[in-house]
């Protein structure tokens, strides 16, 4: 009998209903403060930057939460993703572990992103708002929120990162192919971006920097535009529990559980998708599998940050969050996961692995394109740079099975294809992409501009 190596859903599985982590959080989350007075934010100043169905859902505390269905007839166009056992790979690793991925990179635009860009286009459009400002690493984020804000006949203004910018070209194509307008970030367009290039004409950027000027031109906007997260606040990874929501299903017909769950982890988004329904049933049903949290050691929020109110973005104008964070004013290195170089952390992930219910591992970006460039000629898929972090993880996991003599099962997100880094992956071949020390000097400066704000305030 033929080994099964694909394990596809029919589109009637589709879930029906997101799964809401804060129904089942150890206790409930902090509300997010003020980022002027540092008191609890109001409704009213969230709805100048958001639409108040993704405000209602950050603060919803029900398990389920009913996915629209113009959303879900968008999701058929690439939804269920397919679940791969990585036979080619066991067999080069010679591991007695089982090795499983939830393959995202079938979207159209090539990885998880559009699980929530389509949901958040779907609610702005249902306000009758009319744009969306938003800002981008790698570019995943930007080219999926275009795609989405096109679908719903919405515009995007994408700030995407100074350095991912001038590194991946192409993905600026594609967010301009589907109506987006993309500017590097800091641009001359806002005051923060401003404020930045006087002093350093040559910034690279960071996540956080972009956010600001997203923010900024969303609230200056007088309602004509609202922000759009791609990552970090609640509302975006409940939307991406369809991943794991599906993968539960998909185990079930390999007629296997994993003894380990792992994802890249930058602000949260990919790895909340994948990891949090595996906790729902760790916290209910008393399973015992292993959530791991891969971050590059470039920017190693969840390993070496402190828990601890931080602001969202690089400027301090969002609001205030408690999160595991690197300090708000923490620039990371130019690596090639520009995903992920974010200086904080989803406040659920934050306060998951505050509790012990997550662990995080931080890995170099050498050692992950290694572990993509293996994965690729054993599976066929070179993963996204981000993606590479989680592939390292699943790699090492099956390793220590092998030497530990006992098979694990392993399942981990595949969060994005890597078709538009090869310009990172031809600088990996060439020997030109380097290690990175733990950021020590740069983020102990951060840290000293944390606000100071206690949990009894």
């Amino acid at each position: 009998m033929d080994k099964q190596t694909r394990f596809d859903l029919p589109e009637s599985a589709l879930p029906r209903a997101w799964y809401n982590i804060n129904a089942d959080l150890p206790s409930p989350l902090a509300p997010p403060r003020h980022p002027q007075t540092g008191a609890p934010v109001t409704p009213e100043f969230l709805e100048v930057l958001m639409p108040r169905a993704l405000i209602a859902q950050d603060a919803a505390s029900a398990a389920e939460i009913e996915i629209p269905e113009p959303v879900r007839e968008v999701y058929k166009l690439w939804r269920p993703t397919p679940l791969l056992r990585a036979r080619r790979l066991e067999a080069a690793l010679e591991t007695p572990a089982h090795i499983y991925y939830k393959y995202e990179g079938v979207s159209p635009v090539g990885s998880h992103k559009p699980n929530t860009a389509v949901a958040q286009a779907f609610y702005l459009e249902d306000e009758g708002g009319r744009a969306f400002t938003t800002e981008t690493g790698a570019g995943q984020w930007g080219s999926a929120l275009s795609m989405a804000c096109q679908f719903f006949g919405l515009g995007c203004e994408v700030y995407m990162v100074r350095v991912s910018y001038e590194q991946k070209p192409f993905r600026r194509f594609v967010m301009e192919s589907y109506g987006g307008s993309v500017y590097p970030s800091p641009s001359p367009r806002t005051a923060a971006g401003r404020a930045l290039l006087e002093r350093d004409p040559d910034h690279p950027g960071s996540l956080g920097i972009a956010i600001s000027e997203a923010i900024e031109m969303a609230a200056g906007s007088g309602g004509a535009k609202k922000y759009s997260a791609g990552s970090f606040l609640p509302h975006v990874l409940l939307h991406q529990t369809v991943i794991g929501l599906e993968a539960l299903q998909q185990m079930d017909l390999a007629g296997e559980y994993p003894d380990v769950v792992i994802g890249c982890a930058g602000g949260g988004s990919n790895f909340g998708g994948i990891a949090f329904p595996f906790v729902r049933e760790n916290l209910r049903h008393g399973r015992r599998t292993r959530i791991v949290a891969a971050e590059p050691s470039a920017c190693p929020t969840l390993t070496r940050g402190v828990y601890a109110w931080d602001y969202a973005d690089g400027a301090g104008m969002a609001p205030i969050i408690r999160m595991h964070t690197l300090g708000h004013g923490f620039v990371p290195p130019g690596i090639h996961a520009g995903g992920l170089r974010y200086h904080g952390m989803a406040p659920q992930v934050s306060a998951l692995l505050d509790a012990g219910l997550v662990e995080a591992v931080a890995i170099d970006q050498l050692d992950c394109f290694e572990a993509g460039v293996l994965f690729g000629r054993a599976e066929g898929i070179l993963p996204a740079p981000e993606s590479n972090h989680a592939v390292r993880a699943a790699i090492d996991e099956a390793l220590a099975a092998k030497a530990a003599g006992e098979k694990r099962v392993i399942l981990f997100n595949l969060s994005g294809h890597g078709n538009f880094d090869m310009a990172a992956y031809g600088r990996y071949m060439a020997g030109e992409l380097e290690r990175y020390d733990y950021p020590a000097e740069a983020v102990a400066a951060a840290m000293r501009e944390l606000p100071e704000i206690t949990d009894g305030d």
